[in-house]
């Protein structure tokens, strides 16, 4: 049986807390610049809440920036290139600023700033491969390990497999290097919608 870091236990979540309050503080006034920017320009709802699975399988809402037409549905990242989305939403989704909403939800304990990233509930394989491995056990992350590992066309048990390792192995200096290594993903040419 697996046991439990201290790290794992009380620190990681500390350093959730940490980043969360210090980025919304620095962040809050660009945060409602986008908010202003979405009700401008397609009017509905600012904040695109969905389903997502989460630690232990449960199910939980996850924000974002609205970035797609109202009424849009659940889509994985892969068909987001068949929706037709406005100049705000294309800014949004190509430099990830649609995710900041995310920082409620590590706010929540929904998630946590490094872990496998949450997946819609109709991604069944990856829920259950993920369960397999005990990727299922950990919380949800705004970054994890197949995030800054990840190459187009990853397949889903590529992805769990990610998943799994990191579960694995969460350590603070793990997550540290998930953090950093992030910072440089973001600095990739995004992907065109």
């Amino acid at each position: 049986m697996h046991v439990a870091s201290f790290y794992q236990r009380f620190g990681k979540r500390f350093l959730d807390l940490f980043i969360v309050v210090l980025a919304t503080l620095m962040l809050l006034p660009f945060m409602v610049l986008i908010a202003f920017l979405i009700k401008i320009f397609d009017p509905g709802p600012i904040i695109f809440k969905q389903k997502r699975v989460g630690r232990g399988g449960n199910v939980f809402d996850f924000y974002k920036f609205r970035s797609m037409p109202v009424n849009t549905g659940d889509l994985p990242s892969d068909k987001v290139g068949q929706v037709k989305l406005t100049w705000i939403g294309k800014l949004i989704r190509r430099t990830n600023l649609d995710e900041l909403p995310q920082l409620f939800n590590v706010l929540k304990g929904d998630m946590s700033i490094v872990g496998p990233r949450p997946p819609i509930p109709a991604q069944i394989e990856l829920t259950d491969l993920r369960r397999e491995n005990g990727a299922l056990l950990c919380r949800p992350g705004l970054t994890g390990l197949a995030q800054v590992s990840s190459f187009d066309g990853m397949s889903v048990p590529e992805k769990a497999a990610f998943d799994g390792k990191y579960a694995a192995r969460i350590s603070f200096m793990g997550d540290l290097g998930i953090i950093l290594r992030t910072f440089v993903y973001l600095l990739k040419p995004p992907p065109v919608y």
